[in-house]
């Protein structure tokens, strides 16, 4: 079918759809927009309202969010600080042998 007549039969159909819309609309044209007009403010609100329900669980989840980082943090700085503290005991601990060993290589060497 060449693309001229597949058009006319496209204008054809929808003059078609028109008229017999037109003829048989159930409500008269200023009924038929203010029915259009109604559901398209009553769509404005929901879409309003579900908008700021959208924002107000976004917002919720920020702050989750927030306070689960703040926790990690200070999970993190503890361990963090544990870390230190028993790095700072494992060095106390070792000098003392550290030194005693050194003094044993000195004593051994003045030996020699």
């Amino acid at each position: 079918m060449d693309d001229t007549k597949g058009l006319s039969y496209f204008f054809l159909g929808l003059g078609i759809g028109v008229a017999v819309g037109v003829i048989f609309a159930p409500q008269s044209g200023s009924e038929t927009r203010g029915q259009i007009r109604d559901k398209a403010r009553d769509g404005g609100d929901y879409l309003r309202k579900r908008s700021e329900d959208v924002k107000e669980g976004a917002t919720e989840l920020v702050d989750r969010g927030k306070d689960l980082v703040s926790k990690q943090k200070e999970q993190f700085s503890s361990a963090l600080d544990a870390g230190r503290q028993a790095y700072r005991e494992a060095i106390s601990s070792v000098r003392p042998a550290v030194r005693e060993a050194a003094a044993e290589v000195n004593d051994a060497i003045q030996g020699i």
